[in-house]
């Protein structure tokens, strides 16, 4: 499958290119800076070159346990992170996957076209099924359908994604073809757009990747300053500075995740520290506070706007019922094509 790594921009002073993108957060908790550096961050600039669709999947998130009485805070939280650290509302469409009900239509008519086998190969559902402790569920297999009905509904060609997420779009290709070849053309074939910036790893185990539900790997975004500097301090380095001449390249785990840090949020400062480790004379201490510091100032405004949002949820539902309101004709005009292709309108 052909990876995205550029899009196209476009033309100055002429029209948008007429190509939509498609992502989705999950509402399961905090937003924290790796949903930032790896999702956030390139959404914002997607939104001002081409048509997009951003979506809070509530959908995706109850395939797992849940707490029925904080989800719906928790979509109006992930809704005002996104917009406080620069989703536009008026660049973007910012919805809830659950608002527009032909996610769901389209996801079943794709179901007859999904191999079980296929399903059950995909790796996410193979370590979630691991993982499971009651029992793996039918919407835990078929959620790449689902991902699948995300993007195809808004015949979007571009998908953000981690490297963790390609294996996904591959099958949404694979679907689409089967469909078009079977059908009639109906579907672009969508295209990974490898997100910018590295995977930024968990502050307290470099070796998995930072996780809101495990307290201590992540930043919140919205995170006050005193917090972020303590789990700054307390990420994991080496016990001393390298030996003199070492590279980066053989770095430890948690020291080559804070340097993806620093590159991220203190750029200016990356050369200097990088040079300190090849010499063998590099303070930890010292960089984790530049990096404390870069990170505190990059997010102030982010915690300033989001402050103001969840005073004013109200605000924020207007904003999803909006989103709803302009996803919703692309959807139905997608599902009646699709109907008619199909035999059954």
């Amino acid at each position: 499958m052909r990876v995205q790594e550029q899009a196209r921009p476009a033309p100055a002073g002429g029209p948008r290119i007429p190509v939509r993108v498609f992502s989705g957060i999950q509402p399961t908790g905090v937003v924290h800076i790796g949903n930032y550096v790896g999702a956030i961050r390139q959404w914002a600039q997607l939104q001002r070159e081409f048509e997009s669709y951003f979506c809070i999947v509530d959908l995706h998130a109850i395939t797992g346990p849940y707490d029925v009485a904080e989800f719906p805070q928790r979509v109006l939280d992930a809704a005002a992170a996104n917009v406080a650290a620069g989703i536009d509302p008026n660049q973007s469409v910012l919805f809830v996957q659950s608002h527009v009900p032909e996610h769901c239509e389209l996801m079943w008519l794709l179901n007859v076209l999904t191999p079980v086998g296929q399903l059950e190969r995909m790796t996410q559902y193979k370590e979630r099924s691991r993982r499971a402790k009651t029992g793996v569920m039918a919407g835990l297999l078929n959620y790449p359908v689902l991902q699948a009905a995300d993007v195809l509904l808004y015949k979007a060609k571009l998908v953000p994604v981690g490297e963790d997420q390609v294996q996904h779009v591959e099958l949404m290709r694979d679907i689409a073809e089967r469909f078009n070849k079977q059908f009639g053309e109906t579907f672009p074939l969508p295209e990974a757009r490898l997100t910018k910036g590295a995977r930024i790893m968990a502050l307290n185990d470099p070796a998995a990747k930072m996780s809101k539900s495990v307290p201590g790997s992540y930043i919140a975004l919205v995170e006050d300053p005193e917090s972020i500097r303590k789990k700054v301090r307390a990420a994991v380095t080496d016990p001393g500075p390298p030996k003199k001449g070492s590279k980066l390249d053989d770095a430890s785990p948690g020291v080559a995740n804070l340097f993806t840090l620093l590159e991220v949020f203190a750029p200016q400062g990356y050369a200097e520290f990088a040079e300190a480790y090849h010499n063998g004379a590099i303070r930890y201490s010292e960089m984790k506070q530049a990096l404390a510091d870069a990170i505190v100032e990059t997010f102030a405004p982010v915690r300033d706007r989001y402050a103001q949002l969840v005073q004013r949820p109200d605000e924020i539902r207007d904003i999803l019922a909006g989103g709803a309101r302009r996803a919703r004709p692309v959807a139905q005009t997608t599902m009646e094509e699709v109907r008619k292709e199909m035999g059954l309108r």
